[in-house]
């Protein structure tokens, strides 16, 4: 009896043993992988939409400028799907390792209004790390318009109730929520006729089947300059570089009427802040390069770049803005 009770002593402190040895190894990896510096494996960016997009664009040019920068491959992947809300819960339930970014754009600040049953909340599960750039939005029209300013199309639009219309990209795009803003404003009823898309949208502008289109700067600017469009207004807070012929909403009466395409970074919640930090410097300093700057304005945006608290304090105004015309104008997703 004693020699089995030695035994599975034996045995039993063995097994003791073991254990805490594995542990110490597993402590110790554990320890050595925080010790190697951020980063040391690949990150992805995420991006919303299909390859080929203005998203996908930026996306990619800031990639292609990280993967250098940080010494480790940044690829970007396409989730399409749910109007970007795909791509946006996918990162924001990936491990906050900042190994995981969503490269966001003006449709996560509608997304939480617009959208009842989401699977995570834009708001609160998504951190902002830094606003890359934007686009600024104007109104163009159709030559057959008797209006060639705001201040005649407001005036053309309440002696013409119901009469005008504007064309979208879809419900819920910014095409769609800025003539919604537009018309809360300025007290006008011009209808909204949505498309699948900007470009069919465009399409039937060009042809004289709608008459309005709020677009940003770079699909309007070719027709611009071909004259078979027209513009009435800038919705930035000062004139475009682009357009410098072209007069602000605020110029022409409707002040704080600012509606662009923009592009930030996001990541999920609790982030470490030098992981954070790490990237959202190495993101700003690709933004300063002149082949990046180069890129990005080649197609009329504005490079921004800054810090997470910056871009939040954006966010939230941006989120709050659209929250509300989302409300005020009863507007649901297609």
């Amino acid at each position: 009896m004693k020699q089995i009770f030695f035994f599975y002593s034996k045995f039993f402190v063995a097994c003791i043993q073991r254990l805490f040895f594995v542990w110490g190894v597993l402590a110790l990896t554990s320890s050595l992988s925080l010790a190697q510096p951020y980063p040391n494996k690949p990150i992805k960016l995420i991006v919303p939409f299909g390859a080929g997009g203005a998203v996908d664009v930026v996306g990619r040019i800031i990639a292609n400028d990280l993967t250098t920068r940080l010494g480790q491959s940044v690829v970007v992947e396409n989730k399409t799907g749910a109007g970007g809300n795909l791509a946006a819960s996918f990162v924001a339930k990936s491990a906050p390792d900042g190994y995981t970014f969503l490269m966001g754009s003006t449709g996560n600040s509608v997304n939480g209004s617009l959208y009842s049953n989401l699977n995570y909340n834009p708001d609160k599960d998504l951190a902002p790390v830094v606003l890359a750039g934007q686009v600024p939005t104007v109104l163009i029209a159709h030559p057959s318009v008797a209006a060639n300013n705001v201040s005649e199309l407001i005036a053309l639009a309440k002696a013409n109730p119901d009469k005008l219309n504007f064309a979208s990209g879809g419900g819920g795009t910014t095409e769609h929520l800025a003539a919604a803003m537009f018309n809360i404003r300025v007290g006008t009823s011009i209808k909204h006729i949505p498309y699948r898309g900007g470009a069919p949208a465009m399409n039937d502008l060009l042809s004289g089947q709608v008459q309005l289109f709020f677009t940003n700067q770079l699909n309007a600017l070719p027709h611009l300059k071909a004259g078979t469009l027209k513009a009435l207004g800038s919705a930035s807070s000062e004139r475009s570089a682009t357009l410098p012929n072209v007069a602000t909403f605020a110029e022409q009466g409707v002040p704080d009427f600012n509606v662009a395409v923009w592009w930030g970074i996001f990541g999920p919640v609790n982030i470490p802040e030098p992981v954070m930090m790490r990237f959202n410097q190495a993101v700003n300093a690709a933004l300063k390069t002149p082949e990046v700057i180069a890129k990005l304005e080649s197609f009329g945006a504005i490079v921004l770049g800054g810090t997470p608290a910056e871009f939040n304090s954006f966010y939230m105004k941006e989120s709050s803005k659209w929250g509300a015309v989302v409300r005020s104008g009863n507007i649901k997703p297609d």
